[in-house]
């Protein structure tokens, strides 16, 4: 794996058997994490989170993953066991679940919980875990982190849950930080809070993020690199910058029924598709 990818995945398929046969959630996909900020976007049901869970293989059974090659920090993933898989998952790279707050153990302090995400990779003792978590609350921009360190989830409002979640994620010092949509639940002004610490902490550490959402304008904004996707395939790769001069009718459509408040339109358009994009080969998103 070149020494710049962080994470290398090529043809990657995630399959659910049904009654009727086998679904296929996320189908063919290549792609490649450098040290940059990789957005996937799309609808709901598109794949995006499939695609976040399978590189860290947490797709529940019967789901199963196949592909050719996934490959993280050296590791074959695919036929890496649950014990080298446990060592990946915090150490190497850690995934922030949508709506995270519903993520944290509710009868655990807050301290507890980010002390046992440190002490699960790292032999430090008690007090230094604590200085470290604590730290970690004062990263996320956390106001009297020591007084929060002892703290339940219920006793926090969701945009502090949310931080909390993510000094989770980063205490282990990953190299990859996979987030699903963890600002969806927030309102504007914390949205950006929480995204201003993201890219500050992934800035800092030269970390590689994968953010995945379905806000076109987020993306384009915060990330460098787009991935859109639909019925389980990526249709079109961008640069974050000139996402409004893509060129596939699928993210037109996307871009075209987001309002615009600095170029309004007496009405939004419908997105229409068409059955033929479901059979176009998948694009490739490799460095």
């Amino acid at each position: 794996m070149s020494e710049q990818h962080l994470l290398e995945v090529d043809n990657l398929w995630v399959k659910f058997p049904t009654r009727s046969g086998i679904f296929d959630a996320v189908r063919g996909i290549s792609f490649s994490l450098g040290r940059e900020r990789l957005g996937i976007v799309g609808e709901s049901g598109s794949g995006k989170s499939m695609t976040g869970r399978a590189v860290l293989k947490l797709i529940r059974k019967p789901g199963f993953i196949e592909a050719d090659r996934v490959e993280m920090n050296g590791v074959d993933v695919l036929n890496a066991s649950e014990i080298r898989m446990r060592q990946l998952r915090g150490h190497h790279a850690s995934m922030i679940m949508q709506d995270p707050k519903f993520s944290l153990n509710p009868v655990m302090t807050v301290g507890q919980q980010i002390t046992e995400a440190l002490r699960a990779h790292e032999k430090v003792s008690k007090q230094t875990a604590r200085k470290r978590a604590v730290d970690m609350l004062d990263a996320v921009a956390i106001r009297e982190p020591e007084r929060v360190f002892d703290l339940y989830p219920h006793e926090v409002s969701g945009g502090m849950g949310q931080r909390i979640m993510i000094a989770m994620m980063l205490i282990p010092g990953p190299e990859i930080l996979i987030a699903d949509e963890p600002t969806s639940a927030l309102d504007v002004s914390v949205q950006l809070q929480v995204l201003e610490i993201m890219d500050k902490l992934v800035s800092d550490r030269g970390m590689g993020l994968i953010f995945i959402s379905h806000d076109l304008n987020l993306v384009s904004k915060f990330c460098d690199r787009i991935m859109i996707m639909y019925a389980g395939r990526i249709v079109e790769v961008c640069e974050a910058g000139k996402l409004h001069e893509a060129t596939h009718p699928y993210t037109v459509g996307l871009l075209n029924s987001v309002p615009d408040l600095t170029h309004p339109r007496p009405r939004l358009e419908v997105l229409q598709r068409d059955p033929a994009w479901r059979e176009m080969p998948s694009v490739s998103a490799l460095l």
